[in-house]
């Protein structure tokens, strides 16, 4: 919901989903599933172990 107050790429995705004749509530769900595909690689990546530099193949 910030996002789409906020950030003017977000705003004018809704603006052209509006368009296109999405409802608020069909515009949010596909912002939901946008944010996740965005965030969830960054979340994955400082999860995973480091590599451990002592060990060599």
């Amino acid at each position: 919901m910030t996002r789409l107050s906020r950030d003017q790429r977000t705003r004018d995705y809704a603006e052209r989903r509006t368009s296109e004749g999405k409802t608020k509530k069909e515009i949010i769900r596909c912002l939901k599933r946008y944010v996740t595909r965005e965030v969830f690689p960054i979340i994955t990546a400082a999860l995973s172990p480091a590599p451990n530099p002592a060990i060599t193949a």
